[in-house]
């Protein structure tokens, strides 16, 4: 009875109630919890391959996420279109922006993957170049074969991000686990039965995003009943909604992009301190984002709320839900915290780390783990809400400019300059969560975040 009447309280209103928003939710969890669990699964598999090959993966991987966020920020454009549209109770655009947002997504992926391509040697060489022979040698195999896959997931998150848009997140988990689950399946014949190691894992990848791909598309145009979309919508993009999804997706694509560039950069000092460093990091991130879960599901779900109460011209919604989604998004973070570190041990055995590094991955763990707490909710679940909005180039700018005034600058006088290593590194990168948090949130307590008209 009390939580029925927080939950009247807090996370209701004229736009839509608690229970339309948990069901938003719930699904949006589980596709995370899975996405993440499978990739910490992933790395431990190829882990068995050695540090060579997981010191490989971890390095492409960095570089994966710089390039691939720089697609999903165009589908994310998508995604608050058509959640707009949703609100506002206009299908005919609601289908027109999700053809769109597909067709944008999957060029943008297809040059960046061809880029990427032709420069492998000239890119790993300049940022991974002090890492050994035998690194680089699976990196190539891991980076080139990670390229091709770029554009079945660029089509598997355009659909994706349209559904999640007009509130279905149950079909967007299920096109997602599908595509996880395949993509897991594959590992564990490629690298545990075939022994594969890095090349069994970039087959995986492909098979799987592909099929995830070809799925995606069947479901939109076979089986779905509410976004009537057309094979030929995708050969027909009006430039009007294509300029919609590109006011929310650029500005979020470059700060990806310089974002994801200071934390490639970062992954560059670490590649400097040693091969152990390098796995130390990346088993250290991947807990971290298990850790992570419940927060990460509802810097999603809050696209589509805001983006919907946003389109009915509800701000006064908006705002109350932000509001109770930071705190739960705090609180979430806290009581995973609690539960999980005291499994810390049994938690890093999956990766069979080496015996001198499993401390180091404590406390970069623990560290991460109290800091996050107050810190980030504020720096990605308040931006998100505000983009939803419109107040895409705020957002942008703002994070742009704090990864490198504090993020990297602090990261490279602490973890190298002062010598704390990757303690340094990660203490620079939760100062930064504060620094950014604190400049949205003085931007959410004023009027011109919802004063944007996208639609």
């Amino acid at each position: 009875m009390l939580v029925q009447k927080w939950l009247d309280k807090f996370l209701s209103g004229d736009s839509m109630d608690s229970g339309k928003i948990i069901a938003l939710f719930l699904p949006i969890l589980i596709d995370q919890a899975f996405i993440i669990g499978l990739n910490l699964l992933n790395t431990a598999m190829i882990s068995s391959s050695g540090v060579n090959a997981v010191s490989a993966v971890n390095m492409v991987d960095s570089l994966n996420v710089f390039m691939i966020n720089v697609f999903v920020a165009i589908a994310t454009g998508g995604t608050v279109v058509v959640a707009q549209y949703k609100g506002s109770g206009n299908p005919l655009m609601v289908s027109r922006a999700t053809a769109s947002s597909i067709t944008s997504v999957a060029g943008i992926s297809l040059i960046i993957s061809l880029l990427l391509i032709a420069l492998h040697n000239q890119v790993l060489g300049l940022l991974f170049g002090s890492a050994t022979p035998e690194v680089l040698g699976d990196a190539k195999v891991y980076l080139i074969g990670s390229c091709i896959s770029y554009v079945g997931l660029g089509i598997v998150q355009a659909v994706c991000g349209s559904l999640r848009g007009i509130g279905k997140t149950r079909a967007s988990l299920f096109l997602s686990l599908i595509m996880n689950l395949l993509y897991v399946l594959l590992n564990i014949v490629m690298i545990n039965f075939m022994h594969m190691g890095v090349l069994g894992m970039t087959l995986a990848v492909n098979i799987a995003r592909f099929a995830g791909a070809a799925l995606a598309l069947i479901y939109l145009f076979k089986w779905d009943a509410t976004l009537h979309v057309r094979i030929r919508d995708l050969f027909h993009v009006p430039m009007s909604m294509l300029r919609k999804i590109l006011f929310i997706g650029v500005p979020f694509a470059m700060e990806q992009m310089f974002f994801n560039g200071g934390k490639l950069l970062t992954q560059v000092f670490i590649v400097g301190m040693g091969t152990h460093a390098i796995a130390t990091n990346a088993i250290a991130s991947s807990l971290a984002m298990v850790f992570q879960i419940p927060a990460s599901a509802l810097s999603l779900t809050i696209v589509t709320v805001v983006g919907q109460c946003i389109g009915r011209g509800d701000v006064k919604d908006a705002r109350k839900f932000i509001k109770a989604f930071l705190w739960l998004g705090s609180g979430a973070l806290a009581l995973v915290g609690i539960v999980l570190m005291p499994f810390f041990h049994p938690l890093v055995s999956i990766f069979s780390p080496p015996a001198d590094i499993i401390d180091d991955i404590f406390w970069l763990l623990l560290m991460s783990t109290v800091l996050q707490v107050p810190l980030w909710s504020i720096s990605f679940i308040l931006p998100a809400a505000l983009r939803a909005a419109g107040d895409s180039k705020f957002t942008s700018i703002t994070s742009m400019l704090t990864m490198w005034l504090f993020r990297i600058s602090l990261g490279y006088v602490l973890g190298v300059s002062l010598g704390y290593g990757l303690i340094g590194v990660w203490l620079a990168m939760s100062l930064e969560w504060g620094v950014r948090g604190a400049i949205f949130l003085w931007r959410f307590r004023g009027t011109k975040w919802y004063q944007h008209r996208l639609i």
